[in-house]
């Protein structure tokens, strides 16, 4: 099945593997599961294993991918390895040139829990937000040093600068929950101001 423009329709997932075997390299399974952990996962997602092990048998029906058995290191068992075919090549270059772009789709759960942070103390809130806060962090040094890594490649250069852009977005995210935490503290202050006001206008005793 091919779409207006030609393009075989395809999941989302068949064409991140194939993508990950257009830079040429022949590589297994596992590999693909790490190149695409270091890469896809920092901006995307990265498929489990069960996903690109099915996708792989997707894509050598399909004609676009190819494998075969290595001989094993000493002590380890057979592998099989995958290679992009030229058709693939040639389905995967069209897809990218051709296909609708879909928006990004923004889920993002700590903010899914500050939209109900009138059924949580805001210690929780708090608590939230540093923990996300955190997360951030660990992902903007993640793609950092996934991205240096990858500048030694040349056929890496446009992943790296992907890896880039990860390193910005979680920064991002990172100073969005400093901004967050200062703006509960922000609400929290303009409340006991207002209950104050409140109490003194009521019997002039504050405390109350």
């Amino acid at each position: 099945m091919v779409d207006e423009e030609g393009v075989p329709g395809l999941p989302a997932t068949s064409w991140a593997v194939l993508g990950l075997l257009s830079f040429g390299r022949e590589l297994s399974g596992y590999d693909l599961k790490k190149w695409s952990d270091r890469s896809l996962g920092l901006f995307y997602w990265s498929p489990s294993f069960s996903q690109i092990y099915g996708e792989l048998k997707r894509l050598e029906k399909a004609g676009y991918a190819s494998s075969r058995l290595v001989a094993p290191d000493v002590g380890t068992r057979e592998k099989r390895v995958y290679r992009i075919t030229d058709e693939g090549l040639a389905a995967v270059r069209a897809w990218a040139r051709t296909a609708p772009l879909d928006p990004p789709v923004l889920k993002h759960g700590p903010m899914l829990r500050l939209w109900l942070g009138h059924l949580l103390e805001p210690e929780r809130m708090r608590e939230i937000l540093a923990g996300h806060r955190e997360f951030a962090e660990t992902m903007r040094q993640r793609a950092e040093e996934d991205a240096e890594g990858a500048r030694a490649d040349e056929a890496w250069a446009y992943p790296t600068l992907t890896l880039r852009w990860a390193e910005r977005y979680y920064a991002a995210e990172r100073d969005l929950a400093d901004a967050m935490l200062a703006d509960i503290e922000e609400l929290e202050a303009e409340r006991e101001r207002r209950r104050g006001a409140e109490g003194t206008k009521e019997g002039d005793r504050p405390w109350l």
